[in-house]
């Protein structure tokens, strides 16, 4: 497995990373078991880089990862993030990235995560409400204490993390990164590789658009986030959008064959191929797709060929949303 460095950190890791929040039952229901087997596997193929969040579930994607990693821990680099509150029964009331509240959280993290140290800590989207000098210096705090190793940041624009870094070094801003969604290419991007932070693109596979196993008449159940119309502020899930969108990824598959690939590897391999990337986060579910998203990890894509990938978004009249407003 290709090896990349987050950032200038000493955080070296797999180009593929293990997302969880497939985990934290918002995709529909998940199988324990299968998920705990998902996570061994990963380790077996070279997988080291882990990434989790407490608003998964919540929390129950950092407890089943927990399980399943047992002792493996301290093979694996372990990220999670936290800056939302709960309500007592466990309803995501809102951002809060407060210094107390941080600290308080960090912790709960660590204790759910079973660990003494956590390997990278990221503020999961800004919160208008407090100054950034505030919400960095609880993040130094835990660094001194040797809770955290690094921290970053999630869904921060270019003006939020120069604000950031003033007040200490961001290691990572995470951030959805696809062919269906190129709005971080504009600004963020060149921002986060000039300045020395990592990027982790989240989405690589467009929420399942990229997986090759939706129709036409794929629908989401009430339980599933996709069933609201729209990822992130874009309607990718809007029913207009998604039968041109399905048209896409029809044709993606026949360039992908011609390579000998499946449209997931070509997913992984376009997202990866960006010179800031640092990680691609990957849900798995499975021995079968864990098997197939490694093999994309060496498979480079040219110049060409990414000329052919965009020329079907032309065609069939679907925006990659490059010129789009971060939504944050």
């Amino acid at each position: 497995m290709e090896q990349r460095q987050i950032g200038n950190t000493d955080l070296v890791v797999s180009a593929l990373g293990f997302g969880t929040w497939e985990m934290g039952s918002t995709y529909g229901e998940i199988d324990v078991k299968e998920a705990s087997h998902a996570v061994n596997s990963a380790i077996d193929h070279g997988i080291t880089l882990f990434d989790t969040a407490e608003v998964y579930g919540p929390y129950i994607s950092e407890e089943i990862l927990a399980k399943a990693l047992g002792p493996k821990r301290k093979d694996i680099v372990l990220v999670t993030k936290v800056g939302f509150q709960y309500s007592k029964e466990g309803k995501n009331t809102g951002r809060n990235s407060k210094y107390d509240h941080i600290i308080e959280h960090a912790n709960g993290c660590l204790s759910r995560l079973n660990t003494d140290f956590l390997d990278l800590l990221l503020i999961h989207w800004p919160d208008h409400d407090t100054p950034f000098e505030e919400s960095i210096g609880a993040l130094e705090q835990l660094k001194k204490d040797g809770k955290i190793r690094h921290y970053g940041v999630s869904n921060f624009t270019p003006a939020m993390m120069e604000e950031c870094e003033k007040h200490g070094h961001i290691a990572a801003n995470q951030v959805g990164y696809h062919m269906f969604d190129r709005r971080m290419e504009s600004e963020v991007l060149p921002y986060c590789k000039e300045n020395n932070i990592g990027f982790m693109a989240y989405g690589t596979l467009g929420f399942g658009l990229l997986s090759g196993a939706f129709t036409k008449e794929t629908s989401f159940i009430e339980s599933d986030w996709r069933s609201s119309g729209f990822a992130f502020r874009l309607p990718l899930f809007q029913p207009e959008e998604f039968e041109k969108e399905i048209n896409v990824t029809e044709r993606l598959k026949l360039i992908a064959k011609k390579y000998n690939k499946s449209l997931p590897q070509m997913a992984i391999a376009w997202t990866l191929g960006h010179p800031a990337v640092s990680v691609g986060l990957v849900g798995v579910r499975n021995e079968n797709e864990l098997k197939e998203n490694v093999a994309a990890v060496d498979w480079q894509i040219n110049s060409e060929i990414r000329s052919e990938i965009d020329q079907v978004f032309e065609e069939e009249g679907v925006p990659t949303h490059i010129n789009t407003d971060q939504a944050v």
